[in-house]
């Protein structure tokens, strides 16, 4: 049985992921924490969740949370999984990380901390979309240079970073194809006059509105021709599937920081 603590479980993301190992088996949820101050603090975790008690109380804190799990998965934001990341690295424990929205220097601080102990780190854990990184990064490769490449994802209202982790994942996996540097080549807007589209330009767009759970479209743009590679997210059990597939495959590795591709085999 592995034992699992959830970091955020009041969240839309958190809710799924619990509804979806709750479900498994091999999975025993043991802790779950949210803010400060959060309504959800102090409560049964099984009886808000809509499910029979099961004696787990939501703690607003990783360590009365995750004494004794296994494994700790976060979808928070990038302050608090730096935190949680490090308590993991203390205490030995593995993490699943979905957050996104990280700084540079958060990047290097989180990955310090993350290889210590066997972590997987996705922007989406989403096993479509981490077929189509593949996918833009294979394209980009055998197309080359002679086409332009354009990312164009969707979100919901609320989404506070952008663009999303995934339309970055995506334009690394572009970069990776063409043998560019991303960020000597990133296109985040564009407007007034700009001139030509330069070469090696990788356009990343973003459009946020509704409740889109996440669309994101690669698209090789040549001469008489395009190409375009589609995700579509229609629930977020997409991705807390894929939460499940990483935690089950974690047991047992090496400490150091894996990504869903190598849980997919990919």
């Amino acid at each position: 049985m592995i034992k699992v603590t959830i970091i955020g479980v009041g969240g839309k993301m958190g809710r799924s992921i619990f509804t979806i190992l709750n479900n498994d088996e091999d999975i025993s949820i043991v802790g779950a924490a949210e803010l400060p101050g959060h309504q959800l603090v102090g409560k049964d975790l099984g009886e808000v969740m809509g499910v029979a008690n099961n004696g787990v109380e939501v703690f607003d804190n990783i360590y009365d949370a995750a004494g004794d799990s296994d494994i700790i998965v976060d979808f928070t934001a990038p302050e608090s999984t730096i935190s949680n990341a490090e308590y993991a690295s203390n205490n030995n424990k593995s993490i699943v990380i979905g957050t996104t929205g990280f700084s540079t220097d958060q990047k290097s601080t989180l990955n310090k901390f993350l290889e210590s102990v066997p972590s997987v780190i996705s922007p989406n854990m989403s096993i479509g979309v981490n077929l189509l990184f593949e996918l833009s990064k294979n394209v980009s490769k055998i197309l080359g240079k002679e086409f332009d490449v354009e990312i164009v994802e969707a979100h919901h209202r609320n989404k506070v970073d952008s663009p999303s982790g995934t339309a970055l994942g995506l334009a690394e996996s572009v970069a990776e194809g063409l043998d560019v540097n991303l960020n000597d080549n990133a296109v985040f807007e564009r407007h007034g006059n700009i001139g030509k589209r330069k070469n090696n330009e990788i356009g990343i767009q973003t459009i946020r509105g509704g409740d889109v759970v996440g669309d994101h479209t690669v698209m090789f743009l040549g001469d008489g021709e395009r190409i375009e590679l589609t995700h579509k997210a229609l629930s977020r059990d997409n991705f807390s599937k894929g939460v499940l597939r990483a935690v089950k495959w974690l047991p047992g590795k090496s400490p150091g920081i894996y990504a869903m591709k190598d849980v997919l085999g990919l």
